[in-house]
């Protein structure tokens, strides 16, 4: 008869065996898919979960309001914390529901009923909840909407626990301003590791009754994007982490607007675009009032073209562009005209304070007359006609104006004296004589900082002509930079033409960029208005306290934008593109940097550079708090 084994003697055996196989495996050294992604260990406590070095927590939503709206997942979609969001959507038969319904109506009509009969106040959520269920009713029984059961469950990880509860705070502070309620999961951190797994796994089974338009507004893929195949990086989204790809040609035109206080930035971020865009083969017009872009061009090859009554650079205003297009060049002669006219009454008026602060160029109704009939007269005298075929002839001058004004009658004489001095007196040569210049380049930079201050606005409503003139010429894709536009819109005809300018644009591949500082004259502009609406690109960076309240009402900024916006750092700001809007931080390479900074350096003894510049856009420099950190910005 054989011995029975003791239960004892049968344990130590199997562990033995076991024992052994562990042993076998470790020896053979035998590593699985599973051994390589899976973490070093998992432990699970009551309120959270550690997976290796990491620390994870669960929460759910458990309540949410009466009324909820489209988009209001994305705050918590966007955040800049690592978690993973899982939904539930659970359909549930329409007859079901009606069903239930139907016995929640009439219980309700009942409770209010008896209510109504003992004397007692009304109870308004009694009779909301009333309202919702049968408008609910009405619209299962047509068909309009579905019944679902939905869960949402979101898991939280960070290096430590403190972080956790820091981060488990934000969430649940972003849930509570929507009346969203959130809780953890406790005693279920396993069951909601599960559920917000990629496995499809509803072990927390927390669900709430939706109906089809309320279970659509928790709709995940609103993430606040701005990425195109193809365009030039702009920065980084401060949303997610994304990059900001754009190309500003394929929006309904191609101009941007730029505003900023002094030092935040703006130069870099355009300086930056403007090289960007060159490497796509777009070409690009500067006109540089400050003497900051000619590193970048002398980097690129361009040409660097410095107005002064010292130079030997020549601009006609009387040139015309050589067009192709019969409507065009039909146009050509009279459209010139009309800039003429608003370039002589910068140059001729006498200068007026209108309401709105802006300076107004006036002519009396019989100059106006006079100087119309001596620009026919001076292009007749040089053979040029409104026929196109005469276009080709050799333009006349300011000189030849000039000559035709003293000959004529009525007030031509005393506006040939006031435009003496463009001729032969202080301000000659520059805009008096035939055209020298050349902009088949690849990048022209048309630096004016040292005119004269009474010149500059002159100088720069020619510099746009003639630029204009050489677009309509060749149509290709172009930028052009207007940097202190402020300048130009002090006078009503130089903002006019800039406004004509970005109204046209878009016809003859022409993107135009408008820089300024000075927000509150800009925007109180009505031409300063209406080239913001004709710019469907806007980057607004760090504003002055005055100028927040303007922007935030052109642009309907948000409450927290607003605030925002007097308080980014240098290189960051708001970037808009049609409809659209990110946080943006501009950010450069070291050689882009090297190229396109403006920041001031101190010099030693020997004129060297005493420490080398900050970048304030650059991946490598260390961010306060609300930006990217080190490891968010290796991309």
């Amino acid at each position: 008869m054989a011995r029975r084994k003791d239960p004892i003697d049968i344990a130590a055996e199997q562990r033995a065996r076991e024992q052994a196989e562990v042993e076998q495996a470790f020896l053979r050294g035998m590593t699985t898919l599973r051994d390589l992604i899976a973490p070093s260990s998992i432990e699970i406590h009551t309120s959270y979960f550690r997976l290796g070095t990491r620390y994870g927590r669960t929460l759910y939503v458990y309540g949410y309001p009466r009324e909820i709206y489209t988009g209001w997942l994305s705050s918590i979609i966007n955040i800049d914390e690592v978690l993973d969001l899982s939904m539930f959507v659970y359909p549930v038969d329409s007859q079901v529901v009606l069903e239930n319904l139907r016995k929640r109506v009439t219980q309700m009509e009942a409770t209010m009923a008896i209510n109504q009969e003992k004397g007692r106040t009304r109870d308004p959520g009694l009779e909301a909840a009333l309202v919702d269920a049968e408008e609910l009713r009405d619209q299962i029984q047509v068909g309009a909407e579905r019944f679902f059961r939905f869960g949402l469950y979101v898991t939280l990880y960070a290096e430590s626990l403190d972080e956790l509860s820091f981060i488990q705070n934000k969430i649940e502070t972003i849930f509570g301003q929507q009346l969203v309620f959130s809780k953890v999961a406790s005693s279920q951190q396993e069951q909601g590791l599960n559920s917000t797994l990629p496995q499809m796994a509803d072990q927390l089974m927390i669900r709430r009754n939706m109906n089809t338009g309320a279970i659509s507004t928790s709709f995940p893929f609103t993430s606040a994007d701005l990425t195109q195949e193809n365009g030039v990086l702009y920065g980084i989204n401060m949303h997610n982490n994304g990059l900001v790809i754009f190309d500003r040609f394929t929006l309904e035109n191609a101009n941007m607007i730029v505003f900023a206080k002094s030092g935040a930035g703006k130069s870099f971020a355009v300086k930056l675009e403007a090289l960007r865009s060159m490497m796509m083969g777009t070409d690009i017009l500067i006109i540089d009032p400050e003497n900051e872009y000619q590193k970048l061009s002398d980097a690129v090859g361009g040409s660097y073209i410095r107005l002064s009554l010292n130079s030997d650079v020549r601009i006609n205003p009387f040139d015309l562009p050589r067009v192709i297009d019969s409507d065009d060049a039909d146009d050509a002669l009279r459209a010139n005209l009309v800039t003429l006219h608003g370039l002589l009454r910068l140059m001729l008026g006498g200068t007026q304070i209108a309401a709105n602060g802006t300076a107004m160029t006036m002519l009396t109704p019989a100059e106006e007359a006079d100087l119309d009939q001596g620009l026919i007269d001076t292009y007749a005298r040089a053979g040029i006609t409104s026929d196109p075929l005469t276009h080709n002839s050799t333009p006349p001058t300011i000189a030849d104006l000039y000559d035709t004004l003293l000959h004529m009658g009525g007030t031509g004489p005393a506006l040939a004296q006031r435009l003496r001095k463009y001729t032969s007196g202080t301000f000659a040569g520059i805009f008096s004589q035939q055209s020298n210049i050349d902009i088949n380049n690849n990048m022209v930079v048309f630096n004016i900082r040292d005119l004269e201050e009474e010149l500059r606005p002159v100088a720069m409503y020619i510099v746009l002509s003639h630029v204009w003139n050489i677009t309509r010429t060749i149509k290709k894709k172009r930028m052009l930079i207007v940097d202190e536009a402020w300048q130009l819109m002090k006078y009503d005809d130089s903002a006019s033409f800039l406004f004509s300018l970005a109204k046209r644009a878009r016809k003859y591949f022409l993107g135009l960029t408008t820089i300024t500082q000075d927000v509150e004259d800009f925007m109180g502009s009505k031409m300063g208005r209406a080239i913001v609406a004709n710019s469907s690109m806007q980057l607004l960076l760090k504003q002055s306290s005055s100028a927040v309240d303007v922007l935030a009402d052109v642009f309907k900024l948000t409450e927290e934008e607003r605030k925002r916006l007097a308080n980014f750092p240098v290189g960051q700001g708001l970037f808009f593109a049609g409809q659209n809007h990110v946080h943006v931080q501009i950010v450069a390479s070291p050689t882009e940097h090297g190229f396109v900074t403006t920041t001031p350096v101190s010099q030693n003894l020997q004129g060297q550079p005493a420490t080398p510049p900050p970048n304030p856009a650059s991946p490598d420099q260390t961010m306060s708090r609300g930006t990217l950190d080190p490891g968010e910005r290796r991309f």
